[in-house]
């Protein structure tokens, strides 16, 4: 039994996660957000062994186009693939194109398949809010969280007993403070409803780190524009040594490797993919 993950691009030009269990004797296969063209997702997939044809799931935090792009509604049926969406969302869905035929809707806890657990937060981000995400599958937990605008208490009474965490960090305060973008933009960004900065993020991480078993720490959702992968590294290793031979950093154009969660801690390996592969190794 296992549960990995792979980020196949997370930022402003596209979102999507790569969700692996292994059930009923063969992997099972699950998309958080789709924000990247199908094409696009195709092409990532390919290296890990893995087809549009082998997804049964999407989960989707929100519909902001860089975490579904529209095109997909219209192909969910021929790809026979289960849209999972909050009932917040659902007006916006329909209006978006989504076949309704290939819509599962939650306002709470719900279940992949036979056995995979799927706790759900809603959080503040722009007007209809955003899904925070617990996987939970053979006594192994990931959680997942983007888009928060702010960091709800309610994240930390899910967000508990975590062997791997994949959670936003979209800006640096100075930079984002010092940058030519409008007014509006950085009002809207760091309002509450937009996005984390990478100091409200690592305080949030610091206290799921507290109550879990992290094999993995994956930050997501990087502004291109106001922020730096050097910065985030060079703060873990100054105020989080213990969690800096985890931490993954995401970015728009290139997966990461496909990560293992397991339970004890610690961190676990990434798991090669060759070309052609359907992910023996699990």
């Amino acid at each position: 039994m296992s549960l990995s993950l792979c980020v196949l691009g997370s930022g402003s030009g596209g979102n999507c996660t790569l969700l692996s269990f292994e059930e009923g004797g063969r992997q099972r296969f699950a998309l958080i957000d789709c924000g990247l063209s199908m094409r696009e997702t195709r092409r990532r997939l390919a290296p890990l062994g893995v087809d549009l044809e082998d997804i049964d799931d999407i989960l989707l935090t929100h519909l902001d186009t860089d975490h579904y792009s529209p095109p997909w509604g219209r192909a969910l049926a021929r790809h026979d693939i289960t849209l999972h969406l909050h009932r917040r969302h659902r007006a916006a869905a329909e209006r978006a194109g989504v076949d309704g035929r290939r819509l599962s809707m939650f306002n709470g806890s719900f279940t992949l398949g036979e056995s995979t657990e799927v706790e759900t937060v809603l959080c503040a981000h722009d007007a209809l809010g955003t899904v925070g995400f617990v996987i939970e599958h053979d006594r192994r937990r990931l959680g997942f969280a983007t888009d928060l605008g702010r960091v709800p208490d309610v994240i930390f009474d899910h967000f508990r007993g975590l062997h791997a965490l994949a959670f936003e960090s979209n800006y640096d305060r100075d930079m984002q403070v010092h940058s030519g973008r409008p007014k509006f933009l950085k009002d809207r960004i760091m309002g509450g409803q937009g996005h984390l900065s990478n100091e409200q993020s690592f305080e949030a991480v610091r206290r799921i780190a507290a109550k879990s078993k992290l094999s993995h720490l994956v930050l997501l959702h990087l502004s291109r524009q106001c922020n730096d992968p050097v910065l985030i590294t060079r703060h873990y290793a100054k105020h989080a040594p213990d969690l800096l031979d985890r931490l993954t950093i995401t970015n728009q154009y290139e997966p990461t490797p496909l990560l293992r969660v397991h339970r004890k801690g610690a961190k676990g390996k990434p798991v090669p993919a060759r070309p052609g592969e359907q992910m023996a190794m699990f």
